[in-house]
């Protein structure tokens, strides 16, 4: 079979020929719960925040902040499970961080990131007492001092550095070059780091970079901590304290069954580059936590032959998984039934309704025979997933269920169409009395 189990790690295994959840068959699941859905794993995520905080602990003293970034799932299962295993939240919204703190998550241990803060939203970080703010250009410096100073508060402030790095990651989730909207350029970072350390309502602790997400190859993490390590004893040499280093995340997983990244040799680099700086340090991993701890499982609505192409059209679509349509992401898809060892393959699209052709999860992707009303499971959809997700087509988005040691529980239960209707209001002159909905005579 070409889109081999293992893609989905241990926690997603065939089982009495069905694909299971550790230890929960997802076609049962699928009976419950309707499809699409989502199904995460906590011993997936779990196994991959202990890994990924006892390498850097194993790199750097005084131990790092490890904290999730909620923006590839901030669902408050997620966010409470790895709550428990001593986790903090990375936010880049005032909704983020009203989600890590209604998930337990406590203020201490929360890092307020992105380059748009409005004020609304400086207020609410300062009033929880967050961990850090990081900032991300001189404008945003200046606001920040003004709402802390008219609050009669200091914020604590790491600035964000642009290394001008490749990440050699896709163009769409690179964030360490110059030409990149994120980060303080790093020409100017000493000058503004002076500038910051003049203002009443700041107070500095240290430096934060991230170069990008989804990264495989480790050689530009080495390239951006080099040059950060550097601008510390820069900036140290002119008598300034640089006590923090906010690391950022960017740590990709494997969606092909290409090695993932080596978590040693990460390490290595933190040992090398920033153990020798004797600073806090702050780490942001999102994707590498959460990403193969989930599946996406559709059922087929139907199977069309055209002049050229099998199309396999499910019952998800790009309005529940955008990241193949926005992009061209590959995901591993595998049936839910295990197929027979000598199954013959046949290259098939397989498609979602949504009018529109970039909603596809794969083309010319060789899979066992399949049938209208099979399952498919789409692996590695974790991360950037069900947070991505949309009522487009008035699509109902796909529920979500956590499983844990052979139990499960809806944690996002799927809306009704009713529901996405209700949000809509009609103005007074399409809503005449008594609901007959007339609107005003037309010249």
């Amino acid at each position: 079979m070409s889109d081999a189990p293992h893609v989905t790690g241990p926690a997603f295994v065939y089982g009495d020929g069905v694909l299971r959840a550790e230890g929960v068959a997802l076609n049962t699941l699928a009976e419950e719960v309707g499809t699409p859905f989502y199904c995460y794993s906590t011993t997936a995520m779990s196994r991959q925040f202990e890994a990924f905080s006892a390498a850097v602990n194993g790199a750097l003293n005084p131990a790092p902040l490890v904290c999730f970034a909620c923006k590839s799932n901030s669902n408050q299962a997620v966010l409470a499970t790895l709550a428990g295993l001593g986790a903090g939240a990375d936010v880049v919204s005032g909704g983020e961080l009203a989600r890590a703190l209604s998930a337990g998550i406590p203020p201490s241990k929360i890092v307020f990131s992105g380059v748009g803060k409005s004020v609304a939203e400086m207020e609410a970080a300062l009033d929880a007492g967050i961990h850090q703010i990081n900032i991300e250009s001189v404008e945003e410096l200046a606001m920040l001092d003004e709402v802390a100073r008219r609050l009669n508060r200091r914020a604590t402030v790491a600035l964000r550095i642009n290394p001008d790095v490749d990440a050699g990651t896709h163009e769409k989730i690179s964030t360490g070059k110059a030409e990149n909207k994120f980060g303080i350029d790093l020409p100017h970072a000493a000058d503004v780091y002076t500038r910051a350390a003049g203002m009443d309502g700041i107070e500095l602790c240290g430096l934060a970079v991230h170069i990008g997400s989804q990264l495989t190859d480790l050689a530009p993490f080495r390239e951006a901590f080099s040059r950060v390590a550097h601008l510390v004893g820069e900036l140290r040499g002119q008598g300034y304290q640089v006590h923090r280093l906010d690391l950022g995340g960017g740590l990709g997983i494997s969606y092909d069954g290409g090695p993932p990244p080596d978590l040693d040799g990460y390490a290595a680099i933190l040992a090398d580059e920033i153990a020798p700086l004797e600073c806090e340090t702050i780490f942001e991993p999102g994707r590498f936590v959460i990403g193969n701890a989930g599946v996406l499982v559709s059922r087929i609505v139907r199977i069309k032959q055209g002049m050229s192409r099998r199309f396999v059209i499910v019952d998800a679509a790009m309005n529940d998984l955008l990241r193949p349509a926005l992009y061209d992401a590959h995901h591993h898809i595998l049936p839910v039934i295990e197929p027979a060892g000598d199954a013959v393959l046949k290259d098939v699209d397989v498609v979602g309704p949504v009018c529109e052709t970039g909603d596809t999860f794969a083309e010319a992707r060789p899979l066992a025979p399949l049938e209208t009303g099979d399952l498919l499971a789409i692996c590695s959809a974790g991360a950037y997933g069900a947070v991505m997700a949309s009522d487009y087509n008035t699509r109902p988005p796909a529920a979500e269920v956590l499983v844990a040691d052979g139990e499960h529980a809806v944690i996002r239960p799927r809306f009704e169409v009713k529901d996405i209707i209700a949000r809509d209001q009609l103005p007074p002159w399409l809503s005449a009395p008594g609901g007959s909905g007339k609107g005003p005579a037309r010249r």
